[in-house]
């Protein structure tokens, strides 16, 4: 866990970048330097211009993501970080999909500090919403103080609450994009409740974030349990005939989900 203001790479690219600058290190002075310091070039300078090339964020989401890095979280418990919060580019992402499906209702599990419910909200119409579903109660309290500075935050409903019985009592309901970044090991259940008690409107969309999960569902040797718990997820989703999907490299991955008729 990290200090405020100290972020630890994460994503699969951000951890090669990593490595490959002690390679660089390592490889001064040998034959190898140059081509290495080309290789880490290469995957150092891809989301700084990524995000460079990515529309800005808005001032509340500017103060939200400052306010999270800020925070100590190693005296909250409970393995929180600010590694956690969605950021700039996939919250950008996230409202380009919520315009494209031209969202109304739209379904959040696992809300962390709110950053992508409110990017979310801000891309929704006036009269739409954010139903974000956290569990621990601090944190909510937290995001609902970012919410309250931020004339979108008032689209956002917040519910407390382990997500299986959250999502259980949202029974009739029905949403235009749900987005699902909670426990990795409640993931297949929340999809399954998602798409058996018709959470998702028709037409709609599930994104489902962490599905690269800093490489661990394809590297090989024993994985950590959240590693193998994205792992056994992907495999399942690929193998649903009730929908499809598409796994996307943005960060530490997110995958695409829509039922097919």
């Amino acid at each position: 866990m990290t200090s405020p203001g100290a972020p630890r790479p994460v994503t699969p690219v951000s951890i090669l970048a990593a490595r490959l600058d002690d390679l660089v290190k390592r490889a001064v002075g040998t034959e190898l330097e140059d081509e290495v310091v080309a290789v880490r070039d290469l995957a150092a300078g891809l989301d700084p211009y990524v995000e460079a090339m990515t529309s800005p964020e808005s001032p509340a989401l500017a103060e939200l993501a400052r306010a999270t890095a800020e925070h100590d979280w190693r005296d909250h418990g409970g393995g929180l970080e600010q590694e956690m919060l969605s950021g700039h580019v996939e919250g950008r992402f996230l409202a380009v999909l919520t315009r494209a499906v031209r969202a109304r209702s739209v379904l959040e599990v696992g809300m962390f500090t709110g950053y992508s419910a409110l990017a979310l909200a801000e891309a929704l119409p006036d009269d739409g919403r954010v139903v974000a579903l956290e569990l621990d109660a601090d944190v909510a309290a937290f995001a609902q103080r970012q919410f309250d500075r931020s004339p979108a935050g008032r689209r956002i409903d917040v519910r407390v609450g382990p997500a299986a019985e959250t999502l259980a009592a949202l029974a009739g309901e029905r949403f235009d994009l749900v987005f699902v970044d909670a426990d990795k090991a409640g993931y297949a259940g929340y999809l399954e409740t998602i798409l058996s008690d018709g959470l998702l409107a028709p037409g709609g969309l599930i994104c489902v974030d962490n599905t690269l999960m800093q490489g661990q569902p394809w590297l090989p040797g024993e994985q950590p349990p959240n590693g193998v718990a994205v792992r056994e997820f992907n495999e399942a989703v690929a193998a649903d005939p009730r929908v499809e999907q598409v796994v996307v490299p943005l960060r530490d991955g997110i995958t695409l989900i829509r039922e097919v008729s």
